[in-house]
């Protein structure tokens, strides 16, 4: 059985940085066909911030987080992380990890359309 559980979220200072995790249970990473992060802030619609195909490793970034965070994944620990650098306000939110199993053609869709997510970790980002 699939389960995700994140960590790692807080409050910090615009300019700062945090790292989240994803512990992934019920497969090794590499089971999944790609994996993400999406995160969702009070009264917005879901967006979609990066996910990577876990066979080859390729990452794909939002224009909003491209060169502020990287996303990663640690096959000892079975974990997806985020590395989110230079926080900004507009970054607050409740953050997701998302899986997909079903194949490298599903993956195409957005990361907040993967069949598997957590229960999710709060950012807060203040000025």
């Amino acid at each position: 059985q699939v389960q995700l559980v994140e960590s790692g979220g807080g409050s910090v200072q615009a300019g700062g940085s945090l790292r989240l995790s994803c512990a992934a249970s019920g497969y090794t990473l590499s089971a999944y066909s790609c994996m993400g992060w999406f995160r969702q802030a009070p009264g917005k619609e879901r967006e979609g911030l990066a996910k990577i195909y876990t066979g080859s490793g390729r990452a794909i970034y939002a224009d909003s987080v491209k060169g502020r965070f990287t996303i990663s994944q640690d096959s000892a620990k079975n974990t997806l992380d985020l590395q989110m650098n230079n926080l900004k306000p507009e970054d607050t939110a409740m953050y997701y990890c998302a899986a997909e199993t079903r194949g490298t053609s599903y993956c195409t869709t957005g990361t907040s359309s993967f069949p598997y997510r957590g229960q999710g970790t709060q950012v807060t980002v203040s000025s």
